[in-house]
């Protein structure tokens, strides 16, 4: 059913569906991997915000650019160690992404650390704003600080 916005449900004790929520990420991250702009479309909300890794933004239409234009492409997208609470009609999410792909012919990190915060005011899930960290230590991302780019407890062979 891609494209289509999941019915946020209920259980009878008032909480939010725990896998609704999973059903949406697990939409989110397919579109992400396949450039599904129509399915990314009804996900981000319209005031969608995205910081990315090194603190830049982007609107939702700039979000969706970087698929259409074929700037972002994917070879591998998934999310792993998902944690998800909720509050009132908001669900936060902290997650890593592993991906494996290219932007403008760049390899893109193979591992970011992502905030996403999904509202649902209308009955269905949406992605208001993410925000993603490197994680240190990680292909394609930034040097551990102050480790001369060794990892915690390694000596230099000085």
């Amino acid at each position: 059913m891609a494209g289509r916005p999941r019915r946020v449900l209920r259980q009878a004790d008032g909480r939010f569906s725990m896998q609704a929520i999973e059903e949406f990420l697990t939409t989110w991250a397919a579109a992400e991997q396949g450039g599904d702009t129509t399915t990314l479309a009804t996900q981000l909300a319209s005031d969608f915000t995205a910081v990315g890794p090194l603190g830049f933004t982007l609107t939702k239409q700039a979000w969706l650019a970087r698929h259409r234009h074929g700037d972002l492409t994917y070879q591998a997208f998934s999310l792993s160690e998902v944690t998800t609470r909720t509050a009132g009609g908001t669900a936060i999410v902290t997650a890593r992404t592993n991906t494996r792909g290219s932007y403008q012919g760049h390899p893109i990190p193979e591992a970011t650390r992502a905030t996403l915060v999904l509202v649902s005011d209308t009955g269905t899930w949406q992605l208001a704003a993410i925000h993603m960290s490197f994680i240190a230590g990680t292909a394609g991302a930034p040097p551990i600080p102050g480790t001369g780019g060794r990892a915690a407890g390694e000596r230099s062979a000085a």
